[in-house]
């Protein structure tokens, strides 16, 4: 499972059949956007937790289904950690 930020609503009216009328978000998992099918109704700017590979298929709705990301929760406080600074080199 990841922990990601919702950025925005992808919309592709061109589709194959098996696509179906699924919302699409677009996510970002750290500094990588991904596009997932949203299966809870999220906003951007919410938290959720999103699943891969064949949990990503059948969360979606079947095992056949054409998704390699879903998004199965929103989160309902999440304060993620601040980036780490860089390290500073050690004088010698």
């Amino acid at each position: 499972m990841l922990i990601c930020k919702v950025v925005k609503p992808l919309v592709s009216t061109n589709r194959i059949p098996d696509f179906e009328h699924k919302h699409l978000q677009v996510v970002l998992d750290g500094s990588t956007q991904k596009v997932a099918v949203d299966a809870v109704g999220c906003v951007p700017g919410d938290w959720v937790i999103c699943v891969g590979s064949s949990a990503a298929r059948e969360a979606a709705g079947s095992k056949s289904y054409p998704s390699d990301l879903t998004i199965v929760g929103i989160i309902d406080h999440w304060e993620p950690e601040p980036p780490k600074p860089p390290a500073t080199p050690v004088a010698s």
